[in-house]
């Protein structure tokens, strides 16, 4: 009876052992463990992140809450490195601890759409894609401005916005300031290969820089893409007979006088390479990220014989065209009477 006690003791105690190590062994690995609710179901671990930075940043995030079992299940999945995978990661709720582990573990990342559209500064350039990617927008400039870095790719300071062609760009969240120039150059020269871009530039004795360059000029002349050739004709026009642009915009460029309504004298006479009232050709380099259409515009653009043109006036956004100095004076008549008439 004695030994009969014992086995039946002995018996419980292993059944209470197996039901303790298969309920600490369903805890760990396959109970659902991710919460629902979280606000954000994206982690992203920074570039060379310790193992514990990483288990800080999961806990703080709410997508670890047993910190014990996940380190049991890291190190059984040989999850721990130093450093760490970094990426951007889009987790599940409910996920269980190996779920989690082995897309953490894969390198699977979520990517991030970084859109360029009408920037007008590298540091414009450079916040908007600090928004979305992991580099800040401080260590990007630092990228955009070196010149040993840019150097070598044929831009500097004053053309690299000529780099920049507005679209939608699908990035991993670490990517480099590197990575993210290499992108762009293969970006840029997969434009320039299409649609003969590249030929028609040189027809115009052009580079693309140029091109980009005065494209820029043309985008902030107007935001009618339907007079966007003819206005670029008239400056391809005043290039060919050696005329100074006289291109407002530049001269707002000049002075970062952005916020201005009305072009004056002062900024007329400021003395900078990008005043085009003051030094005859193209400016340095653009004054603005171009559009795809301002760039088309000048590449396509209207054969004539304008080399004055004024707004009309009229809040249409449009322009008035002449080919004589007489012929733009009665058309800045009429854009001052349109003005009272519609004040």
């Amino acid at each position: 009876m004695k030994l009969r006690n014992i086995l039946l003791w002995f018996l419980t105690l292993l059944i209470f052992i197996i039901l303790f190590l298969g309920s600490r062994y369903y805890n760990i690995y396959f109970k659902p463990v991710v919460p629902e609710g979280l606000e954000d179901y994206f982690v992203e671990i920074p570039t060379g992140s310790t193992p514990e930075e990483v288990e800080n940043l999961l806990v703080n995030q709410g997508v670890v809450t047993d910190l014990a079992g996940f380190r049991a299940a890291a190190d059984q999945m040989k999850y721990y490195r130093d450093p760490m995978r970094a990426g951007r990661y889009e987790v599940k709720a409910n996920w269980n601890h190996i779920e989690l582990i082995r897309h953490l573990r894969g390198g699977k990342q979520s990517p991030v759409m970084v859109v360029l559209t009408n920037e007008r500064l590298l540091e414009n350039v450079a916040a908007k894609v600090g928004r979305f990617i992991e580099p800040d927008s401080a260590t990007l400039l630092q990228a955009f401005l070196d010149m040993d870095r840019i150097g070598p790719m044929g831009y500097t300071p004053e053309t690299l916005m000529s780099l920049f062609i507005p679209n939608s760009y699908e990035f991993f969240w670490n990517t480099s300031p590197e990575k993210f120039l290499e992108r762009m150059v293969a970006e840029h020269d997969r434009f320039w290969s299409k649609d003969m871009r590249k030929e028609k530039a040189a027809q115009w004795g052009l580079t693309p820089t140029e091109v980009y360059t005065l494209a820029s000029i043309v985008e902030k002349e107007t935001n009618q893409n339907v007079e966007k050739r003819r206005i670029a004709g008239v400056y391809l026009n005043r290039l060919r007979i050696g005329m100074r642009l006289q291109a407002d915009p530049t001269c707002v460029f000049a002075t970062r006088d952005f916020e201005t309504t009305r072009v004056l004298n002062y900024h007329k006479e400021f003395d900078s390479p990008y005043n085009t009232y003051i030094y005859a050709g193209l400016p340095p380099g653009p004054i603005a990220m171009a559009s795809i259409a301002s760039i088309d515009a000048v590449l396509n653009a209207e054969k004539h014989d304008y080399i004055f043109f004024c707004a009309v006036g009229d809040n249409s956004g449009l322009h008035q065209f002449a080919e004589t100095l007489a012929g733009h004076n009665q058309n800045v008549n009429r854009y001052k009477a349109n003005l009272r008439k519609y004040r």
